[in-house]
């Protein structure tokens, strides 16, 4: 195993366990949105503002595959998108790979995104009326994707720790 590839929709905590799951089993951290935003000096939020949501994509997905490609070692979120275009998610079956969906309710992320719309392009403009009807129907069109990956981790009502224990003894 030489990749652990965390997936899931936003606000699910795959860039909180990712850090903890690294610092834990001695792998390296990364996050391909701050990648991306490294590479294209410009944080997520003024990328789709300026080039729109297919250049991100574009740029996602180029990143994705490079980094698959690497011989590192790593731990990595992923943005929540990312398996959903391009084949990302084909990817995600390649030799090495232990891929994780950290599964949340609509109620979890509900709650969790509420506090933070406005950092998110995608949900920044939906009042918090429609917010949960929004989540309810990005989480359907987005599952087949997510459920293709190698593992499946409910992250409802769970510390951070406990979630990364439980992925530590999947990997064993």
């Amino acid at each position: 195993m030489d990749k652990i590839i965390l997936l899931g929709y936003m606000g699910s905590g795959k860039t909180e366990i990712a850090k903890l799951l690294a610092k834990k089993i001695g792998f390296t951290y990364k996050d391909l949105d701050h990648l991306i935003e490294s590479r294209e000096q410009l944080s997520i939020p003024e990328l789709f503002e300026s080039k729109g949501e297919i250049y991100f994509r574009k740029a996602e997905h180029q990143l994705f595959k490079e980094l698959m490609a690497s011989n590192e070692q790593f731990v990595l979120s992923l943005g929540g998108g990312t398996p959903c275009y391009a084949n990302n998610h084909e990817l995600l079956q390649t030799e090495g790979v232990v891929s994780i969906y950290l599964k949340a309710n609509i109620e979890t992320l509900y709650e969790r995104l509420v506090q933070s719309k406005s950092q998110r392009p995608l949900i920044a403009n939906e009042s918090n009326d429609d917010l949960k009807e929004f989540i309810a129907k990005h989480l359907f069109e987005r599952s087949f994707f997510y459920n293709k990956a190698s593992h499946t981790v409910v992250v409802d009502s769970k510390s951070p720790e406990a979630i990364v224990s439980e992925i530590e003894k999947l990997l064993l």
